[in-house]
Order: structure tokens, then sequence, then C-alpha cells
């Protein structure tokens, strides 16, 4: 395990609002400037760095002395402020080791449009090839809301820089993920409230087990353990490992990097490939289609292609490419795919045999509503 971390090659750091800051809500500069320190050696030893960082809210918010939480306007005027204080830090503190950095600010459609998720992959391998550390930020600025306050079918791909952090890890085929945060780990129970819980120093896969252990997020963060057990998940199916650490513990990168143990390990469970990474992960999903139980078994013991006979329901007015969720009668999510018809067709051939699609519509893309190349698990 000290092996895995120690040649990793490829690392994205993700630092917390709660780890970047003091007791009173201050930017804390030293313990940031010794981030930047050791980061500046794994890099000098050859590694490819790329932060994503939180704080920005944080910091407008401190110096324009207002409560970023009255409003969504408020919040991203905050941002605005914030993103240059934030950035002006991790500039000044890495030119001292002459290391230049590169700013990149990134929304939902970012990931969820394939051709800008293909395009921030180009930049991002030109910005490591060119030795320069990407500082990357959701762009709170001008990122949407939620859109689950609109439609309860549809998940956006993040809402917090841990599954962002994770989604760039994805992408870019990264080694490993480091957490810091103002947490030891994952505990086996909530530490606040036993005192007798253990961290978990090493997990083979998140499961519901792990599930359960998961917290929601601390003040001041938009993130917690649920968020962080999610980024964790997106990693280890990309063939990445992560680690979850307390940035508030002295040299925590250098200790992690020198195998002391330390926080908790999450280890690769598989490699999806690239494309079926983006449809599970990092793409919005608009829609759910509710199938019945000889269609999830089909799916799930065969891989087979979810053919049109197989839909009971569909829910949300989505589009031909858009990637939706693969719920069975019960609700539950157990597969996405990219859908080869309009909302509006599909619904006319929902629970009728393919070969009557040409018949009930007039022209006829594909026998099935999903192909089996466009399925991932989840």
């Amino acid at each position: 395990m000290n092996e895995l971390i120690k040649n990793a090659q490829r690392i994205v750091f993700k630092f917390g609002t709660n780890v970047l800051r003091n007791d009173a809500g201050e930017i804390s500069l030293s313990r940031v400037y010794s981030f930047i320190e050791d980061i500046s050696k794994l890099q000098k030893l050859g590694k490819e760095v790329i932060i994503v960082t939180s704080g920005a809210v944080g910091l407008g918010a401190k110096k324009l002395g207002v409560d970023s939480s009255e409003s969504m306007a408020l919040k991203q005027a905050c941002a605005a402020c914030g993103q240059s204080l934030l950035m002006s830090i991790y500039a000044h503190g890495f030119e001292a080791y002459d290391i230049t950095v590169a700013q990149i600010l990134l929304t939902e459609e970012d990931f969820s449009n394939r051709r800008k998720y293909l395009s921030l992959n180009n930049t991002l391998n030109t910005l490591l090839g060119l030795r320069v550390v990407p500082v990357i930020n959701q762009n709170d600025t001008v990122s949407t809301e939620e859109l689950e306050l609109y439609h309860e079918e549809l998940q956006i791909c993040f809402s917090d820089n841990d599954k962002m952090a994770a989604l760039v890890a994805s992408k870019l085929d990264a080694d490993l993920l480091v957490i810091l945060s103002d947490v030891n780990g994952l505990y086996d129970d909530n530490p606040k409230e036993n005192p007798k819980a253990h961290i978990i120093p090493v997990v083979e896969k998140v499961d519901e087990t792990l599930e359960k252990y998961a917290q929601e997020a601390s003040a001041g963060g938009r993130g917690g353990m649920k968020t962080k057990l999610e980024a964790a998940r997106v990693v280890t199916r990309s063939g990445g490992s992560a680690i979850i650490a307390n940035g508030k513990i002295p040299q925590i990168i250098s200790k992690i990097f020198d195998g002391i143990e330390t926080g908790t390990v999450f280890l690769p469970t598989e490699s999806l490939p690239g494309k079926k990474r983006w449809i599970a992960y990092a793409t919005n999903v608009l829609g759910q289609v509710v199938v019945n139980d000889g269609a999830k078994k089909a799916i799930l013991e065969k891989e087979s292609s979810l053919l049109p006979i197989g839909v009971v329901e569909l829910r949300n007015d989505f589009k031909r490419g858009d990637v939706v969720s693969i719920v069975d009668l019960n609700g539950v999510e157990f597969a996405r795919g990219v859908v080869n018809y309009n909302c509006s067709d599909a619904q006319k051939i929902a629970g009728v045999h393919s070969d009557k699609i040409l018949e009930t519509l007039g022209y006829k893309n594909y026998d099935a509503l999903i192909t089996r190349d466009n399925i991932v698990f989840l």
C-alpha cells in the first residue's frame, strides 16, 4: 500500500475550505504555504500535480464583510472577489519554488458536455507536459443552482469540489487522489458521539456498509464524508487510489509520501473504459427509465441492451444522446446509459417489441432504447 502511494506519478490534491482557514475563519497562510512546499518537492521528483481547491467564497465573504449564505447572488459575488485572492496566494507561493500555476474554473457543463470534457483533458495534459500546476476550482460565480431543485429525476455530475476532484482524477487517469480536510479519515462510527470509534486504515471497496458511516457536511464546507466516499468510489473504479487525511496535521503531505500511516486509503477496484466513466459519473443524468424485472435481469446478468419491451415508464424530457438513469420497479438505480431516442418517441415504443418500432414511429434508429456498449453498471 505504501508503495502504491509512493510510486504515484500523477496526483490530484483536493483542499477543503476548513483546512485552508484558521479558527478565525481567515486563510491560514502558514498551512497553505506548507502544502505548497511539500507539493513543490513532489514536482521536483518528476511527479505531475493538480490542485483542486475550495476557499474562494469564504475569502470573498471575509473581504466584503458579508454572509455568503444569504443568497445565491451574494455567494456568487463573494466567489468573484475571492477567486483572485485565492489564486494570488497559490501563484505567489509556488513562485518561490520557480513553479508556474494555471487557474482553471469549471462548471457542470464542462463535464456533462462530452466535447468540452475531452477538450478539458487536452488542456490539462498540455499544462502538465509544460510542468505547470493547474489550480482548479468550481466556478461559483456562474455555476448553475443544483438541478434537483427542479426535477427529482435529474442528477448533476457534481455540486462540490470533492466530486469535481474525483472527476478530474478519473479523466486524467491519475494514480492518486489526496483529499485533505479537517477529519482524520473514515471512522467505523461517529467519533464526536462515540469516543471508541476507530479509523478504518484501508478500504478495498466502497459499499453500503461504509456509506452508513458517512456524515454530512461540516460547518463552512459543502462536502462531508458522504461526498468524499463518492469521490473515492469514482477514482477507485477508474483504476486509481484515494486517501482521506487531516490537512491540519503538520507536514501531512510529506508524511503521506514518506509512508507514515495516516488517514484512510482506498484501493483500486477496477478500471472502467473512458466513455463509461463519463456515462457513470461525469455527466448530468437527465431522466429516468423504469424497467421491469426481466429487463433488469437481462442487463445485469447477460449484459444485454435495454429493449423497448422491457420499459415500464419514462420520466422527464430527455433527448437522444442524453444520459439517463435506469431504475427497477422499486425505484432503485442500478445502471446508467445513453438513450437512442427522444423521450417523446421512447414513450410511444415503451413496452413494444423491437420489430414494431418502424411501424410505430415511421423510422428506426436502433432495436434497443439503450445499447449495451452505452450502459454502465452502478
